[in-house]
């Protein structure tokens, strides 16, 4: 084998293998992908305020909290959850405290678990978020 053929093969088989490590393996790639899950309960009390979640692409989130809209950073393996870096925009509203206790809670949920329309964040202190699927 020349040196020029070595060199191609160690790229192609390089290029494969960055290829394999960059597969998505978030809970986007489990089924919460392409929907807009709506919060319906925190630690088991339905919410009076709307609020949603979405997986727009592997290793993002992004949704609607009572007042703002939300974006931030999801990159841990499924089932695992960990809310990165969530940025928000700036309005003011009546439901700011809620806004506040639910990106708080969402920043704290450590798994995930998609059962076909439902969605549900925890944490292994017992603390749940469950959504369900629009449409």
């Amino acid at each position: 084998m020349t040196l020029a053929c070595r060199g191609v093969l160690a790229c192609i088989v390089l290029a494969l293998a960055l290829s394999a490590c960059r597969r998505d393996e978030t809970v986007t790639a489990y089924g919460a992908a392409d929907k807009t899950w709506r919060l319906i309960e925190i630690d088991g009390k339905t919410v009076p305020y709307e609020a949603n979640l979405r997986f727009p692409e592997a290793g993002q989130i992004a949704g609607d909290a009572p007042c703002n809209s939300y974006s931030g950073a999801m990159t841990v393996p499924y089932p695992w959850f960990d809310a990165q870096e969530i940025v928000a925009t700036q309005l003011a509203c009546p439901d700011i405290d809620a806004e506040a206790a639910y990106l708080a809670a969402l920043s704290e949920m450590t798994l995930s678990e998609v059962l076909g329309d439902t969605l549900i964040l925890s944490t292994a202190e017992g603390r749940k978020m469950v959504f369900k699927a629009d449409g």
